[in-house]
Formats: structure tokens, sequence, C-alpha cells
């Protein structure tokens, strides 16, 4: 597993480059299995499709796409077709972990996690492209002489220019019923509380309703209940770990909310059917 590190994370600051037709190899580190990233990533695809799953979604990126994944998201491609010319960036947990973001991107933060993926204006595709091919340009001749302070002025720049775009996302969709509204917000809160909170009581309570209310309404726009949900999420995140992390399972039974290594185990092995070890080692 020597891959691990760059699969998850990126072993500087940030990094930037393109991949074509030849280099579907790269990708496919991401196809056997989810993986979840620390690193926050800006994509752009001007050539080819790619179909991933983005948390609990799957989405198909073509080209046009302009697709943003966040720091904790758990990732997956499950096909690679066409022609494929991708321009991508990436920053480093680290590097994120000691920038302050300003309320905008928090705002931006939200709508990224409901769609990653956004369709720019036809005419703003070349200016995309030219930006892209300029920080190659730099990045080849003077990554190594880049200051953090530098790259933090590049990065809130990036940041301002994709909550611009992504705010148009606001405006474009249709209302919601008031039932997709509050699935909606369950999802989001399951996200942001699985690895603490797997209790249907308390995400009614948390959205102001009933719990049998939240189940029906789950149900109907949704065709899952809330414990499927929930379970989803915390057994992706599991296969994540297992897969793309050397931690120990006991590590990962801890940082799921599990009491003990037994519970996960049997938690894991009834609803993948096998336990732990031996998903790690199939």
């Amino acid at each position: 597993m020597e891959k691990d590190i760059p699969k998850i994370d990126l072993p500087q600051d940030w990094v930037i480059g393109k991949l074509s037709a030849e280099d579907i190899g790269l990708l496919n580190l991401y196809a056997n299995y989810p993986c979840r990233l620390k690193a926050g990533i800006f994509v752009l695809c001007l050539g080819g499709e790619v179909e991933a799953s983005i948390n609990l979604t799957q989405f198909k990126a073509e080209s046009g796409s302009f697709i943003t994944i966040l720091p904790g998201t758990i990732f997956q491609i499950h096909k690679v077709d066409g022609d494929l010319q991708i321009y991508f960036m990436g920053f480093s947990s680290d590097f994120l972990n000691k920038v302050n973001v300003s309320k905008s991107v928090i705002d931006m933060h939200y709508i990224v996690k409901d769609s990653p993926i956004y369709k720019p204006r036809e005419k703003t595709l070349p200016l995309l492209k030219d930006y892209f091919e300029l920080l190659i340009k730099t990045y080849e001749l003077c990554a190594s002489q880049l200051s953090q302070g530098i790259i933090y002025h590049l990065f809130t720049g990036i940041l301002l220019g994709v909550s611009s775009m992504y705010k148009d996302l606001t405006t474009d969709k249709p209302n919601l019923s008031k039932a997709e509204q509050i699935s909606k917000n369950f999802i989001q809160l399951v996200m942001q509380n699985y690895t603490m909170q797997r209790n249907v009581a308390w995400y009614a309570k948390r959205l102001g309703i009933t719990q049998a209310h939240l189940s029906t309404i789950i149900k109907q726009t949704t065709n899952k209940t809330c414990i499927e949900i929930i379970t989803s999420m915390v057994i992706m995140d599991a296969k994540a770990q297992l897969k793309s992390t050397n931690l120990s399972i006991h590590d990962i039974a801890y940082a799921l909310n599990f009491t003990n290594m037994s519970f996960f185990g049997k938690y894991f092995k009834r609803y993948v059917g096998m336990s732990p070890q031996e998903y790690r080692n199939s």
C-alpha cells in the first residue's frame, strides 16, 4: 500500500497538472474501492466522461464540467470513457488546516456538498483552460520557489472564482418542496454527524420534526429508510479507511465511534458479508 499517502492526500502544499487517455491508469487508483480524501481538489474536464461516486451520490463528469472535491470526501471512480482531457489542482490537508476561510467560502462549501459538479458557460471554458495552463507552466518553472504566502493568495483567488461560479446553482435550481428540503437537510446532517450519531430520533429532533414524520419523508423522497442512509455512510467510510489507509481496525472502529472492535466487526459483517479484516485482505 505504498501509494496510500499520495492517493488520499498530497505530499506538498499544492499540485497542478493534466491527464489524458494515456493516464487512465492513474485514475484506476480510485476505481477498486472508495477512498476518503484529505486534500481539496478542483477538476476541469474538457474531454471524455468520468462516472464517480462522491459521498452518497453517483455523478457523471463530462466535457465542460468543473468538479470541486472537498476535504473529507469519500470518492470512487466507476467508469472512464472517451478521449480524456482533465486539468486538476489540489491543496494538501496540511495546507488547508493552516488557512482561514471567509464566510462566502463556507457558504460555498454547503452548495458544493450538494452539487459538486458545475457546468460553466461555454464561453468561460477557454478562460478556465488558459488559467490552468498558466498555472501548470508556473508550477513547472518555479514550484519550489513559491512561498506559502503566494500559495495562500493563489488558493484564496481560486476559491473566490469557484465560489462565484457555484453561486449560480442557487439561482438556477427550482425551489424544492418542503419534503425535499427536509430530505436534503437530513442527508447533510448525516454527512456531518454519522461518525457520532446513528440514532434516527437525534436527527429528527435536530430537524424539529417527529421521528415517524422524518422516516415517512425519507422513504417517500429517497426510497430508502433513515437507517439505510446512515448505515451506507458509515460502511462507505469504513471501507475507505480499511482499503486506503494503514490504520488498525481498532483505530477505525474508534474513529467511527464504535464502543469496541467486536461491535464494529459484527456491524460491518452484517452489511458487507465479511469481517473488516477479510474485506481489507480481499
